[in-house]
């Protein structure tokens, strides 16, 4: 293998809630995988099922996270930087180039390149894409447990009428970002 180029792309930097979560994948060019687009034209079915066939057929495949504290810390745009980065660096195979899906790339020891709108252009990027959309929302179902009554298995975080409903209801969980403007009023910060 000469070129092993590398899919990057995060999920979750608009909720109010939970870690951001990026995934790199490097797609192995012997097994195509059908179906690959932006994790967000798929139904929720599609992308569980297309994201264990990456898991199998890919050549590598990792996740990167940015915690909530590093989110109210650093902001999110940085965030996302450092997920992004944690994933390429937890790949078991090194890349020797990377594809992000956005208008920049986080600080990597390899070449890249930032591809807007990459997760409907790029087979990597939409591999990437679904994989970390699946793993952030089912974190996100298993928010619903630890803290019932916000509707994260619903919403996933994101800032709809029933979770700001529910932020005035039940006030700030630990896993809300502080720094976020509806949680930010509410806390009075």
């Amino acid at each position: 293998m000469s070129d092993l180029i590398a899919g990057v792309d995060e999920v979750g930097r608009g909720p109010l809630a939970g870690a951001v979560v990026a995934a790199a994948v490097i797609l192995d060019p012997r097994y195509p995988i059908a179906g690959l687009t932006d994790s967000k034209k798929l139904t929720e079915k599609q992308r569980e099922k297309l994201a264990i066939e990456i898991q199998e057929r890919s050549l590598s495949w990792s996740l990167g996270r940015a915690e909530v504290e590093e989110i109210d810390e650093i902001n999110i745009l940085w965030a996302s930087m450092l997920a992004m980065k944690r994933a390429v660096e937890s790949l078991s195979v090194p890349p020797t180039f990377v594809q992000v899906d956005g208008n920049r790339c986080p600080d990597l020891s390899c070449p890249s390149e930032a591809i807007i709108k990459g997760d409907l252009k790029i087979q990597q990027i939409s591999a990437a894409s679904i994989i970390a959309k699946v793993a952030r929302d089912q974190e996100m179902q298993e928010m619903e447990q630890h803290y019932p009554g916000y509707g994260f298995a619903k919403h996933k975080g994101y800032p709809t009428k029933q979770h700001q409903q529910a932020l005035i209801e039940l006030g700030v969980s630990p896993i809300h970002r502080l720094s976020f403007k509806p949680v930010k009023r509410l806390i009075g910060n």
